[in-house]
Formats: structure tokens, C-alpha cells, sequence
């Protein structure tokens, strides 16, 4: 009998019960909470600072004397259940784009889903047919991961030092979370892990700006809360994925849309991190005023979110899998 060849570094022990198949370094699991996943639509800044938390943190998730973007990586722990019920999906259409850039089907490859969260893009991952490892670092993003996808391995840990060994895996995927990690680190990372031939896939769900009543939301929430969304939304591009340049994205947009009651949509809202590291009246209030303006353009209280769903995918090469690490 074959049996797969174990994603494990060489020196780790198996996993514990419960977590599934190999590929996961079990020995090496964070007790301090780094910044958890599928953080919000906004895409991907150049580079951030980890904000490892090294005391317990506070109701709204986020760690006292922490910077602020550690704090919004924080923050969704507390509202993993909320993050569940009302985060959108991803459109097939986006998977069939990562399968033609990637140049290989799902079906059949190994995929370590970094950054994952609740289990949304792992859950569609697997739906083609891949064979997932997710890697995700929240305590309560776990919680909630394992009540959704209870056969699904995964292990604690984050993107700037996976938890697998080297060459490992087909896929490495981030779906809302690649701006939570340094490139510095988690660009050597994802080479590490890749096996030759692999790729790199990142992607994020974004507000379709064009539209006017979404352009107009986004204006009341860099108002009410000195957040330029529209700004973080514009900043997915090649170079700020990889500031190092070692990589080749190639970039697809791919628009979709969902109509949901407008108690969902503002759940949706609710469950970002630019609320959620805010007090609570602050939150409601701005959610108030939301409601007051949607029905305005939404009076059967349904609403059509439109989304541009931002996709890089980056193949390796020997040139790639062959430069020196830039930490």
C-alpha cells in the first residue's frame, strides 16, 4: 500500500486528534494570538508589521497598546460566528480563473489555505475537489472553522511561518489575508512550501466602487470612521503583494453580485474590522444611519452587493524557487 508522503517538517510530530490528515506541523502552534484571517474587502497593503499579541486581549478582540492595524488583525476573534453567517462567498468563476492562471486543475492538488478563517474559501477549495491544509492563527476563527468544516485538517499558525514542511503542497492560497502578513517573510515562505511547478494565489473581495450607492457607503465610512476603504481597496497590485519583485502575478478581476436582506448586509458591515475595533455605540450609531440611507435605494429591504474579486496568481520557476530569501 502507497501512502501520501507526509507534509510534516521532518523534525515535527503528527497532529493531534482531531486535525486530520499529515501536513501539519503540530509541535510549533502559537500561544499568542497573531493577526487572524479574511480580515475585510479592502486589498492588500504593501507591508505590515505582525503585531504578535503578548497579553490577553480585550472584548473587541484587539490588544491594549497594540498598533492599529494589529488591532483590526485582533479583532476578529470576537465575531468569528457573525463573520460566518454574513461574509459573502466567491463566485465559481473565480476558481475556474485560478485554475487556468495556475495552469492545473483543483481536483487533486494539494493546498495549504493560509489565513483561513471562518472556512469559506477552504470549503470551496475542497467542493473542487482539493486536497486542503488550512493554517490559520485566530482562536476564534478557529473555533468557528472546526464547527464548519470538522473534516477539514488545519493547524494554528500564520503565513510569515507555515507550519509545513518544504515542498509540501500545489497550491498555496490566501482569500482575505494576504495583507496580514510581511512579504519579507511570507513570500519565502510560500516558495519553501511550494512544490516545483506550484503557485502562489491570492484574492480578495472587493466593493465595487463604479456603483454609486456603494461609492457613497464608502464615502460615509472614511467620514465616520477617518478610514479611506476606497483607498486600501485600490492598493491590489503586483508590487505591493511582493515589494521584493521575486514573484510574477499575473492579475484577473472577476466581477459577481449577491442579493441578501438588508439586516444581512449590515451584519456584513458589522463584522469588518474598521467596526469592530471601535466601541459598540460608535458601531450601532453608524449602522443606524446605514439602514436610514439604504432603504433610501433599497426600499424592498433587499440589497445587491456587487463585488470585484481581485485575483493574483503567481506560478513558480526555477528562478523563483532559486533566489535567495529576502529575510
Amino acid at each position: 500500500m502507497t501512502t501520501r508522503p507526509s507534509a510534516l517538517r521532518p523534525t515535527e510530530s503528527r497532529p493531534t486528534a482531531g486535525t486530520g490528515a499529515a501536513g501539519i506541523r503540530a509541535s510549533e502552534r502559537p500561544t499568542a494570538e497573531p493577526h487572524t484571517a479574511e480580515p475585510h474587502t479592502a486589498e492588500a497593503p504593501a507591508s505590515h508589521e505582525e503585531g504578535h499579541a503578548t497579553q490577553a486581549a480585550t472584548c473587541s478582540g484587539a490588544v491594549p497598546g497594540q498598533n492599529p492595524h494589529a488591532a483590526r488583525g485582533h479583532s476578529f476573534n470576537a465575531a468569528a460566528a457573525q463573520y460566518a453567517a454574513n461574509r459573502p462567498s466567491y463566485p465559481p468563476a473565480l476558481f475556474d480563473a485560478l485554475e487556468e492562471l495556475a495552469g492545473r486543475p483543483l481536483a487533486g492538488a494539494r493546498v495549504a489555505d493560509v489565513g483561513a478563517g471562518t472556512g469559506i474559501a477552504t470549503g470551496l477549495l475542497r467542493a473542487r475537489g482539493a486536497d486542503v491544509i488550512a493554517v490559520e492563527p485566530g482562536a476564534g476563527m478557529t473555533a468557528q472553522f472546526r464547527r464548519t468544516l470538522p473534516d477539514v485538517p488545519l493547524v494554528r499558525g500564520d503565513g510569515d511561518d507555515l507550519p509545513l514542511a518544504d515542498a509540501c503542497v500545489d497550491l498555496v492560497t490566501y482569500a482575505q489575508a494576504w495583507h496580514w502578513t510581511d512579504p519579507a517573510r511570507s513570500v519565502p515562505e510560500a516558495l519553501r512550501v511550494l512544490r516545483p511547478g506550484g503557485a502562489l494565489a491570492l484574492w480578495w473581495n472587493t466593493d465595487a466602487l463604479d456603483v454609486p450607492w456603494i461609492a457613497e457607503a464608502a464615502d460615509r465610512t472614511a467620514r465616520h470612521f477617518g478610514v479611506n476603504v476606497a483607498a486600501e481597496k485600490r492598493n491590489v497590485n503586483a508590487q505591493a503583494a511582493d515589494p521584493t519583485g521575486r514573484l510574477r502575478f499575473t492579475r484577473r478581476t472577476v466581477r459577481w453580485s449577491r442579493r441578501v436582506p438588508l439586516d444581512t448586509h449590515l451584519a456584513n458591515i458589522a463584522s469588518h474590522s474598521v467596526l469592530l475595533v471601535h466601541d459598540e455605540e460608535r458601531g450601532a450609531a453608524f449602522l443606524s444611519e446605514e439602514r436610514e440611507h439604504l432603504l433610501k435605494v433599497f426600499p424592498d429591504g433587499i440589497v445587491e452587493e456587487v463585488y470585484d474579486v481581485r485575483l493574483l496568481v503567481a506560478p513558480t520557476t526555477p528562478d523563483t524557487a532559486s533566489s535567495p530569501s529576502s529575510d
